[in-house]
């Protein structure tokens, strides 16, 4: 297994000298090239000529620093990431969340793997909602971590990791395609942020789990899921895991759920099935959603008892 870093400081600060007609393309091959497999996959065009104007640049800058804002100005957030020691703790979270998947005898389809972390877009609000930081890990090889560097989010970037990891391990196992429905995505989200909490401890579970509780799962969250578990199609499921704010957002159908509903929801429905079945998150991550769900039936009908 080969894990290779992109030190996005050393692209930020190259950026942040050059001329400001040079910073769109510098960025665009420091820092989005590396990542073309992913662009291709997800059909999102390297340059905008190739699709009315969309393409990497804008895609990224819709949650990250784009490369205008890239300036001597933002000096003080690069130098919070720029440290060795904390890109040598976000390689460790990476290379631990992977390789333990080995160590519990799950050989892995990607031996290569490419990951960094980007500055956020202070004036993202669906970061902000989520306080700061999050990632993107669903594209087998790629894993990406985003935030607003503070004391709050940095110490949390290696939680975020693993979240992203079991994300990119599960994808290797189960298809991607137009019939992905809620039912996986619950089950999906659940998983990350389970192998996150098993690796570095249930004090850095994300805010997408602990702003909710036992009152709005039980009553408002859990009997709306379990009868939209077979949706498909991301603009009608978006709002039911991501919860009505985060869904106006993206210009989705608001549905009368709260924040990040379905990570809550799919949180503590894996530790139940966990503590039902005795599996293990390292078998559980690789087992189809339609298998986990047949197997909590009684999660949906029991009271979840939230701790703290």
């Amino acid at each position: 297994m080969y894990i290779k870093t992109l030190r996005s400081d050393r692209i930020y600060q190259k950026v942040a000298q050059a001329p400001p007609e040079e910073k769109l393309e510098l960025f665009r091959n420091e820092m989005m090239a590396p990542f073309m497999k992913q662009w291709q996959i997800q059909q999102i065009p390297f340059r905008a000529e190739e699709a009315n104007g969309f393409d990497v640049i804008a895609f990224n800058s819709m949650t990250h620093r784009s490369p205008d804002q890239i300036t001597r100005q933002i000096s003080p957030e690069v130098e919070l990431i720029s440290s060795d020691s904390f890109w040598s703790q976000c390689e460790r979270a990476v290379t631990k969340s992977l390789r333990l998947f080995i160590e519990h005898e799950i050989s892995l389809p990607v031996s290569e793997y490419l990951f960094t972390i980007q500055l956020g877009n202070p004036e993202s609000r669906a970061l902000a909602i989520n306080e700061g930081y999050s990632g993107f890990g669903g594209i087998p090889g790629f894993i990406w971590g985003t935030l607003l560097p503070n004391e709050y989010t940095i110490p949390r970037m290696k939680a975020a990791l693993a979240h992203e990891c079991n994300h990119n391990v599960r994808y290797q196992f189960i298809q991607w395609d137009h019939t992905v429905n809620l039912g996986e995505l619950i089950v999906s989200e659940g998983l990350a942020e389970n192998y996150a909490t098993f690796l570095f401890g249930e004090e850095l579970l994300g805010p997408w789990v602990t702003r909710t509780n036992a009152e709005t799962l039980n009553r408002r969250i859990k009997p709306v899921l379990r009868e939209q578990l077979q949706l498909t199609g991301f603009d009608q499921f978006a709002p039911y895991l991501y919860g009505d704010e985060i869904a106006k957002l993206q210009n989705f159908k608001p549905v009368n759920m709260p924040y990040s509903a379905g990570y809550a929801c799919g949180y503590y429905l894996i530790q139940y099935y966990l503590r039902k079945t005795g599996r293990t998150i390292f078998e559980a991550t690789i087992t189809p959603a339609a298998q986990i769900l047949d197997e909590v039936k009684g999660f949906w009908d029991e009271e979840t008892i939230i701790n703290g």
